[in-house]
């Protein structure tokens, strides 16, 4: 299981490579895509099938025995995106020497300290020009050796540099590219280098999503392989928990199962591929309605539905023990986590974290609680931004882990074996 995540996580250094990988796993596995634009199908018993949307988020399923108005859906919903650093348009920026820098802006909630002197590279998706203005050529971008880095100042031009210093995101962060050697290429390093990884003309990009990535391997470390380091563990790791639960249970259930992977939940959510977005409800009512059900059944199917939202937790770290709850500290190796938290960020409640407790006890694995500490402010997830347009009960859970949103996250490998028993079981319910 940690080799599957270790080559998940090294296959997806932006939220396009993710879900890029996703598609061959469930392809691979008899999954069939659909076209949303496209009538939806007769549909049996069985049938596995999935939607994308935006090349950034996709939305698998496997019918059930049953009709979704009697038995809902069991749903794991997770984000494929990670804080990083966006390239901006016209990104070059030329300085003394003749070096270059790229222009970026943060995506996400990163703690910028943690990508300097690093090793990174950039990876998305480029646009090409095709016969039909309203449908250009989408391709994938990944360049796998490393070509920038965000240097250090000296420790000698800044003294209280181990005293926190606070960085500017648009003069500090700022990744070298390179030396220009010729004055032909000024303007030019950026568009040639796609241009020459695609094997097209610079004349037929339109325009690019690309992003940072740090290139070290994920890996395992601890003098026991304890734990797993890599980027993105939040939340790729709990993608891959529901990719595994869902391709381990080959045989239909009585109610469907569901694995919706959204992006842009580092940035709020409110995207058409976010969890803030109509698409999944609107993927849910045609569903209903393919089997010759009614508006009426697809408001029944919800109400049988239960959702787990999937996004990790923060692990208890012994180096800063008061920013911690005194009693509700999740530890490394201690199982899946239930969030909750008394405004709401959270889905969990009593209901639903009862299910989820009881869905561990099933598998044989152990499980724990994260409320924040009452002084210091948490963050919010997926699960109450779906029940917008979903009214579903669910939980908000993760596995534990330290450094969130740090480009070197580190989770512990027990954990995420008891996440996939987990998330087995309960589409198994």
């Amino acid at each position: 299981m940690i080799d599957s995540l270790i080559s998940f996580l090294n296959a997806s250094p932006v939220n396009f490579f993710a879900v890029s990988t996703l598609e061959e796993r469930l392809s691979a596995a008899g999954f069939h895509k659909l076209d949303a634009a496209m009538p939806m199908p007769a549909l049996n018993p069985g049938d596995q099938i999935y939607f994308t949307k935006n090349d950034s988020s996709l939305y698998a399923f496997r019918i059930g025995t049953q009709p979704l108005a009697d038995e809902g859906l069991r749903l794991i919903c997770a984000h494929c995106d990670s804080p990083t650093f966006r390239v901006k348009p016209n990104a070059e920026m030329r300085g003394d020497g003749n070096i270059v820098r790229l222009n970026t802006e943060v995506y996400g909630g990163a703690i910028l300290s943690t990508w300097f002197d690093r090793p990174l590279s950039l990876a998305g998706r480029v646009l090409l020009r095709s016969n039909d203005p309203l449908h250009p050529v989408t391709r994938l971008l990944r360049i796998d050796r490393p070509i920038l880095t965000i240097p250090n100042l000296a420790i000698h031009f800044n003294r209280q540099v181990n005293d926190g210093v606070a960085l500017s995101k648009q003069k500090d962060t700022l990744p070298i590219l390179g030396i220009v050697n010729d004055q032909l290429e000024k303007n030019l390093l950026l568009i040639n280098l796609v241009a020459q990884q695609l094997s097209v003309s610079v004349g037929d990009i339109i325009d690019f999503d690309l992003y940072l990535y740090d290139t070290t391997p994920a890996q395992v470390i601890g003098l026991n392989g304890e734990f797993i380091q890599s980027g993105r563990l939040d939340d790729l790791s709990m993608v891959h928990a529901g990719l595994e639960a869902l391709l381990s249970s080959s045989a239909p259930t009585a109610a469907t199962q569901c694995l919706a992977i959204f992006d842009n939940e580092e940035t709020g959510s409110g995207t058409k591929q976010g969890a803030g977005s109509p698409f999944l409800q609107s993927l849910v009512t045609r569903l209903v309605l393919a089997q010759g059900g009614t508006l009426d059944d697809f408001y029944r199917c919800i109400e049988r539905s239960f959702m787990v939202s999937a996004d990790n937790a923060h692990a208890w770290h012994p180096n800063y023990d008061a920013k911690y709850d005194p009693t509700n500290h999740p530890v490394m190796g201690g199982g899946p986590v239930i969030k909750f938290n008394a405004a709401q960020k959270y889905a969990s409640d009593a209901d639903s974290a009862s299910v989820f407790a009881e869905v561990c006890r099933l598998a044989g694995v152990p499980c724990q609680k994260f409320v924040n500490h009452s002084d210091i402010a948490g963050g919010s997830t997926l699960g109450n931004i779906l029940t917008g347009s979903l009214p579903l009960r669910g939980v908000d859970m993760g596995n534990p882990i330290w450094a969130m949103h740090s480009a070197r996250e580190t989770g512990n490998c027990a954990d995420h074996k008891y996440c996939i028993m987990a998330f087995s079981k309960f589409l198994e319910l």
